[in-house]
């Protein structure tokens, strides 16, 4: 794995051990896609990265001029691979980690007033839960108004056309991975 563009081109991101099964980082050209199709540079944007893993998102958002990046996993496994790619790419100071299930760091996101102009989910896709990120996302008022959702999911699952305030605009296939894209009014 590394980072696709930008300030951090090239530079490696630190994987999952092989024995851990339970983090699925965003292949590189399923990345680079969500970003041809975002736009090359994020021009100081605040992005939100959901179900974080690796970092790997929010890190190639940051190195595309991202402002400020938010990771959020409650595996400590994750954690500490956001930390150690964090520190390693030099994006400490632009990144904050959040130790908590996602819903509940929504919450606390939209209670504090936080607003994000790009939201990534790549939820474990046996989990099914498009619907409920979209929900919790939209319900906590962080994403920004115009605001895009990034959502990565199964192919067997369906993501809505609409849901919660949120419409979808574009969805591509990779093998067994579909990225949903939703847009805030």
């Amino acid at each position: 794995m590394r980072i696709v563009a930008g300030s951090a081109k090239g530079r490696a991101l630190q994987g999952p051990k092989p024995s851990s099964g339970h983090i699925r980082p965003t292949a590189d050209r399923v990345r680079e896609t969500i970003f041809n199709m975002l736009g090359q540079f994020l021009d100081g944007q605040a992005v939100l990265d959901l179900y974080a893993g690796t970092g790997a998102l929010g890190l190639e958002a940051l190195s595309r001029g991202a402002g400020r990046v938010v990771l959020v996993d409650q595996d400590r496994e994750a954690q500490a691979l956001c930390r150690l790619n964090t520190d390693a790419l030099g994006f400490a100071a632009q990144v904050s980690i959040l130790a908590q299930p996602v819903a509940r760091a929504v919450e606390t996101l939209g209670k504090k007033g936080e607003r994000f102009e790009l939201v990534f989910a790549d939820p474990p896709y046996a989990a099914r839960v498009v619907e409920t990120v979209l929900e919790a996302v939209a319900a906590s008022g962080v994403v920004a108004p115009g605001g895009t959702v990034v959502v990565e999911h199964d192919k067997r699952e369906e993501a809505p056309e609409a849901h919660a305030g949120l419409t979808r605009d574009d969805q591509r296939r990779f093998g067994d991975t579909l990225v949903s894209f939703y847009r805030a009014p």
